[in-house]
């Protein structure tokens, strides 16, 4: 009986832990859709949006609105003129857009020597 009780509690256990397992995302994948509270500046006016960025040796990639376009490639009839770790430029005629990976962050360079204790 005792055995039974014990293999019962592994058994629900076990199912628990798959349950949560099959409710986990995957965190690599773009978002299909943004909240309006977490909406950048690309969002907000309905731009297009940049999502990721992929950059191996000499092959660039962005992904702009979910679709995977190369350096040099057209993306609603702007052309892609630049791709890095974090933005991408647009070219539409004389116009140039810069689209962020994260619009709300800007990067700045880290002094090793003031961090030191």
């Amino acid at each position: 009986m005792a055995q039974r009780i014990s293999v019962l509690g592994l058994m629900l256990i076990g199912a628990s832990f798959t349950a949560r397992a099959q409710a986990l995302s995957d965190p690599t994948r773009p978002p299909t859709a943004v909240a309006p509270a977490q909406a950048g500046a690309e969002g907000e006016r309905g731009g297009p949006r940049l999502q990721s960025v992929l950059i191996a040796g000499t092959r660039k990639l962005a992904v702009i609105d979910g679709v995977t376009v190369p350096l040099g490639g057209k993306v609603g009839g702007a052309t892609v003129v630049s791709i890095a770790e974090t933005e991408v430029k647009l070219r539409l005629g004389e116009e140039v857009q810069t689209l962020k990976l994260y619009p709300g962050i800007e990067r700045q360079p880290v002094d090793l020597k003031e961090s030191r204790p």
